[in-house]
């Protein structure tokens, strides 16, 4: 036997379904809740003005969109309002000041998810909330819906009743007897009636309804609620806005809406299934936008991002991330471009579409009309609290802004960002350490252990004796010769339609090296104002720095046809030993080893896969300055992979 199976019931005929707003589990809960039982009226808490609006608005559904009711103001009223200088009498100074109230037409509203059922289902919809001419409401902070996944409706809200205290303001009071009145006249007209309310209210309501009120306070209450309000307005919610509209995350909400509507269960564990579909999404259109130069996004990587969401998830003490969560792990594990695609993901809606009414743009308990008026707003069905909290994060350029950039770049004048001088030196000399670590490998030798380990245990040659007992060791005589040249090829097959970008650049101080390297073309891609950034294809590295004729132009290495010929045969013409490190995907091929002997030199294999995925991708990553002077803002415009 359930022991909370009536809790809801006031009587045989009216049943009180306690909420929670702006939660997309708790709206999928009350529509199975309203299929597993029979209703004949449904009640919502909202004013009757704005029933036609409303409900014309839940039929555009999926399509979003927003009811908004300017206030009431009245000479008589005795509140603090701010003053707006530009307000010509003392009503326009507090019409300036006080907020529309608002309802969003959100899947995720557990109020519009019920009216969206009413009116498929053909069951009268009642709007019984009191009419006010300045709306007002107090939220608190709730459980987490997603506790629904596994628990009952009937057992969250009894476990959140003690925590339920009672209303503070006049008007939620008064709000909540006129509901319960309005209660009592719909049992005369019907028989199963559904009242949904915030479960905050839900105890007072309870309350209230099990009370009588005499007739002179009957009287006073209708008197109350017997004004003139403006009629609301719905409109159409612009697309980049919508995240301050839902209760959910706009890509969230829209995972709840496919799955209602290909009939899917398990709709409970969308909160979390929808996250990985978003960071799923965010790695397809991170890989469209950076192509090659981006990181490759392994499930590995994924994997520690979700256990990074979890983690800080928890402790903000909820069951399930909001965006800023989402954003900072997506930032911390695999980078601020990632990120940026995270939070633009967040914000797609598929089922935006043309609405018959003009559209407004939202912000933070604010909106701006078609006409262009600024208004602040406040959610007559608001969820739990928001907390707004900054991230940094470097957006991608406009396009205007872009093309403005090309317009200004001057073509001779180029020099690259120090930091990445840094990183890049840094690999070619653990590339060269590789290469003579290679070099010094086919002479070590294995001798039989007598008093000392020398370079450690051989492992292969002791086993291949065990027979006999005895331990071999290792001895790697130290790395000997010189190594000036480092050749790094990162693709396996370079078009050079890819990479029309070639040039040599020389050493600016004696810890750089001369640089000869073939990129994708940096104009395609700028950053800001004299910014712009390339991918490495190959380079090559010449340190001690000296001065050599420009690779790609030079007429003595025409006899080669592609862009890794004729950097690995201008590699064999300047470097000064007989070795060069030959970092690349694969082992040099006959044709290369060739070009290297043609030059009586050797070329030394490192292989690629010996480094980092995620270094190597940055460190292929080039940004070139129009200028020495764009170094000293260059840092707020270049975003890291």
């Amino acid at each position: 036997m359930n022991p909370y199976e009536n809790c809801f019931r006031l009587d045989d005929k009216v049943t009180i379904l306690p909420v929670v707003h702006a939660s997309g589990s708790y709206a999928r809960a009350v529509e199975e809740w309203l299929l597993n039982h029979s209703v004949d009226c449904i009640a919502v808490p909202l004013p009757r003005s704005f029933g036609e609006a409303v409900c014309e608005a839940v039929h555009q559904l999926p399509i979003p969109s927003i009811v908004l009711q300017p206030s009431t103001v009245f000479s008589s009223q005795s509140d603090d309002f701010s003053w707006d200088a530009d307000a010509e009498s003392d009503d326009d100074i507090k019409a300036a000041s006080i907020p529309y109230s608002y309802v969003p037409i959100d899947p995720s509203q557990s109020v519009i998810a019920a009216i969206r059922f009413a009116l498929g289902e053909r069951i009268p919809v009642r709007f019984v909330d009191m009419e006010v001419a300045h709306f007002r409401e107090v939220t608190t902070s709730l459980p987490d819906a997603f506790a629904l996944r596994n628990v009952s409706m009937e057992a969250f809200a009894t476990s959140v009743l003690p925590a339920i205290g009672r209303p503070v303001l006049e008007q939620t009071q008064a709000r909540i007897e006129f509901m319960a009145e309005q209660l009592r006249r719909l049992t005369a007209h019907f028989q199963r009636i559904v009242l949904l309310c915030s479960i905050e209210h839900w105890p007072w309501i309870r309350e209230a309804y099990r009370r009588t009120l005499d007739e002179q306070g009957f009287a006073e209450l209708s008197g109350r609620a017997a004004i003139s309000v403006h009629e609301p307005t719905a409109f159409g919610v612009a697309e980049n806005t919508l995240v301050f509209l839902m209760g959910e995350l706009p890509f969230i909400t829209g995972v709840y809406e496919q799955k209602r509507q290909d009939l899917q269960e398990g709709q409970q564990s969308v909160a979390i299934d929808g996250v990985k579909q978003l960071l799923m999404s965010a790695r397809a259109s991170y890989m469209a936008d950076l192509g090659s130069r981006g990181r490759r996004i392994t499930p590995l990587l994924l994997s520690q991002c979700l256990k990074y969401i979890r983690n800080l998830t928890l402790l903000d003490r909820r069951l399930t991330p909001d965006l800023y969560t989402i954003a900072v792990a997506a930032k911390q594990v695999i980078g601020d471009q990632y990120a940026i695609h995270v939070v633009e993901s967040a914000r797609n809606y598929p089922y935006s579409d043309f609405l018959p009414w003009p559209t407004v743009t939202l912000g933070i308990d604010q909106a701006r009309l078609p006409d262009g008026q600024q208004v602040k707003t406040i959610n007559r069905l608001a969820g739990s609290p928001q907390e707004w909290r900054t991230i940094e994060l470097n957006r991608k350029p406009l396009r205007d802004e872009s093309k403005k950039w090309q317009m200004r770049w001057n073509p001779y004048r180029q020099c690259s960002w120090p930091p990445e001088d840094d990183l890049i030196e840094s690999f070619r000399s653990r590339v060269i350490d590789r290469a003579r670590a290679a070099m010094g490998a086919d002479l070590a030798r294995t001798e039989k252990f007598s008093t000392s380990l020398m370079d450690g245990i051989d492992i292969r040659e002791t086993l291949r004796h065990w027979y006999d007992g005895n331990l071999y060791v290792k001895i790697q005589p130290p790395s000997v010769g010189h190594l000036d040249a480092c050749l790094c090829l990162f693709d396996h097959q370079s078009d050079p339609r890819d990479y029309p970008w070639r040039t040599t650049w020389f050493a600016e101080h004696v810890e750089e090296s001369t640089l000869a390297f073939y990129a994708t073309d940096y104009r395609r891609e700028m950053l800001g104002p004299g910014v712009a950034v390339a991918t490495y294809g190959g380079a090559l590295f010449l340190y001690p720095p000296r001065s050599i004729p420009n690779v790609w132009t030079d007429p003595e290495l025409d006899f080669v046809d592609t862009l890794e010929d004729r950097l690995i045969a201008a590699a064999c013409l300047h470097a000064q030993a007989k070795q060069i490190a030959f970092l690349s995907p694969n082992a040099p091929g006959a044709a290369w080893r060739k070009i290297a002997k043609r030059f009586g030199k050797t070329l030394v294999h490192v292989p690629l896969s010996q480094f980092n995925d995620g270094m190597v991708q940055q460190l292929r990553t080039v940004h070139v300055l129009n200028g020495q002077e764009v170094r000293s803002y260059a840092a707020h415009f270049i975003r890291q992979v």
